[in-house]
């Protein structure tokens, strides 16, 4: 296969993947989190785990081919590539977004829920929300010829 269609399936991988995310953030922002709220206190923890377990199936795949993809598309030559490394450093924004703020918040409501952490979730997950949001519009970008 030559370097440009190599490239191009690349940049479609990329794009793919992460408005895939966009996609799953938005949802997960409007509709999933919300409705944590609803369920009964009882039932939280192993819903909770059960969230845990099933969203990791979705979001893992897309999330390891959206940051192979980055890694991989700054080191290519292109007038595009600052685009490319400010997309990675959203990106780095999001991993840690999700590693440093989603996940502990979501530890701690598998202990049961809290309103108070709840809450934080909800509010700290817009930021995962508009950093994705802003990559899928840079990822788009980079496919123009």
């Amino acid at each position: 296969m030559p370097g440009s269609e190599l490239t191009q399936l690349l940049l479609l991988a990329h794009a793919g993947s992460t408005w895939g995310m966009v996609g799953l953030i938005w949802f997960v922002q409007i509709v999933h989190y919300p409705l944590m709220g609803d369920v009964h206190a009882e039932a939280f923890p192993a819903y909770e785990r059960r969230h845990q377990q099933l969203t990791t199936l979705v979001v893992a795949p897309l999330m390891l081919i959206e940051a192979a993809s980055a890694l991989t598309i700054v080191f290519l030559p292109s007038p595009s590539t600052p685009l490319r490394w400010f997309g990675l450093f959203l990106l780095a924004a999001v991993w840690a977004s999700t590693f440093f703020i989603q996940v502990p918040l979501h530890t701690a409501l598998s202990q049961g829920f809290e309103t108070v952490v709840w809450r934080r979730l909800v509010v700290t997950n817009w930021v995962r929300t508009v950093v994705w949001s802003v990559r899928g519009m840079l990822a788009l970008a980079l496919l123009r010829p």
